[in-house]
């Protein structure tokens, strides 16, 4: 890891979200209420002020319980979400895993979702036929390739967008609790290309419950509570913080 080059950098980002205060059952329910001025909205903050500089070559691991603000970081990263506030500075091409099966449409095949997500990603379709044999042999999806992927599993979803967004090497890799599924041997194979990525300068952010998964992949870490950034360092010293909290 080279700690002189920063690739991502946060200055002061914050991102605000508005929401009904009340439950409000359908889109034409929201209408109506809306024609007539009585939806009454709330305002928070998703993330408050966040300042970060993420290094060439390391993997970087953000915790928090549900709500913190971790995706919400991810999709500011992935350029999928403006921020209100502050601003981002990417030096490199980003390979998002946001979500399970995001960038894919359940009414597609396999083989057609690898051209549409890789398509997503900026890969040409001639660059996507050449990777098919490699993608097909790391997502080990078997006879489905070419079955609709609503009859797919979790796992079988997983593995192939895992294979997708790293047939090419990623200069940026964001992964959101996508190696929370799969098989232990799947995870094994995940890890070791991250491992290969790692060495040849890849720079991954990785949102993770998991916190053991957190304490062998990743070189720095933060902890997020509603939106505000409460430890940042050491990765053991950052899950100690989170988990004396906890407790």
């Amino acid at each position: 890891m080279s700690a002189l080059f920063n690739v991502i950098n946060l200055e002061n980002v914050s991102v605000r979200y508005r929401a009904p205060e009340e439950p409000i059952g359908s889109f034409k329910e929201y209408a109506i209420q809306l024609l007539r001025q009585r939806v009454r909205m709330k305002e928070f903050w998703a993330l408050n002020n966040i300042n970060l500089e993420i290094y060439r070559g390391e993997t970087f691991g953000i915790i928090g319980r549900n709500g913190a603000g971790k995706s919400t970081l991810l999709k500011v990263v992935s350029r999928v979400l403006a921020p209100t506030n502050g601003r981002v500075l990417i030096h490199g091409q980003v390979a998002p895993l946001l979500e399970l099966g995001a960038g894919f449409h359940p009414e597609l095949t396999g083989r057609e979702n690898v051209f549409l997500n890789g398509s997503l990603l900026g890969h040409s379709q001639r660059e996507i036929t050449q990777h098919l044999p490699e993608i097909l042999d790391f997502a080990q999806i078997d006879g489905f390739i070419d079955a609709p992927l609503r009859v797919y599993s979790s796992g079988m979803v997983a593995r192939l967008g895992f294979a997708v967004a790293t047939s090419w090497r990623p200069e940026i890799l964001i992964l959101d609790e996508v190696l929370a599924v799969g098989d232990e041997e799947f995870r094994a194979k995940c890890y070791s290309r991250m491992d290969g990525f790692r060495a040849n300068g890849t720079t991954i952010m990785l949102v993770s419950h998991d916190m053991n998964l957190v304490q062998t992949q990743c070189t720095r870490a933060v902890w997020l509570e509603q939106g505000t950034l409460l430890a940042s360092g050491a990765v053991a010293d950052v899950i100690s913080a989170y988990r004396g909290h906890a407790d």
